[in-house]
């Protein structure tokens, strides 16, 4: 299992491949809890990556450590930095339409959780986009 400081390392250079201008907005940052995050809704072992937030605070995102390594304990390096790289996108995307006034992505999202949690799966390219 890799450790925290190498995950957030793997995040930092994942993050030096966006160009700073989309990042500006992002006054909280992106950060890295230690946190695991078991989603309460969906009746099995499904966990929470990650969160785009835009509150008082202003706009941030979370990811959590503790639901990767949940997730991804006995897998390489490679399989850690690629799902990392895939839900900081995920959340970036987030970031653009939340500035941007749209709401389509958190829409899907909600669309594909309900889909799992009713049937126990997630649909096809699910589990690993949704964030």
């Amino acid at each position: 299992m890799l450790s925290i400081e190498r995950v957030n390392q793997l995040l930092d250079e994942a993050v030096e491949d966006y160009p700073p201008q989309l990042l500006r907005q992002l006054t909280g940052g992106i950060v890295l809890l230690e946190d695991t995050v078991p989603d309460p809704d969906a009746g099995a072992e499904v966990y929470v990556l990650g969160e785009y937030c835009w509150d008082g605070l202003g706009r941030y995102i979370r990811l959590y450590y503790g639901s990767f390594a949940a997730v991804l304990s006995q897998e390489p390096e490679e399989v850690w930095a690629e799902e990392l790289r895939r839900t900081l996108r995920h959340e970036l995307t987030h970031h653009v339409e939340g500035l941007a006034g749209e709401r389509s992505l958190e829409r899907r999202d909600a669309r594909q959780l309900e889909a799992f949690r009713s049937a126990g799966a997630y649909p096809p390219g699910g589990a690993g986009e949704e964030a």
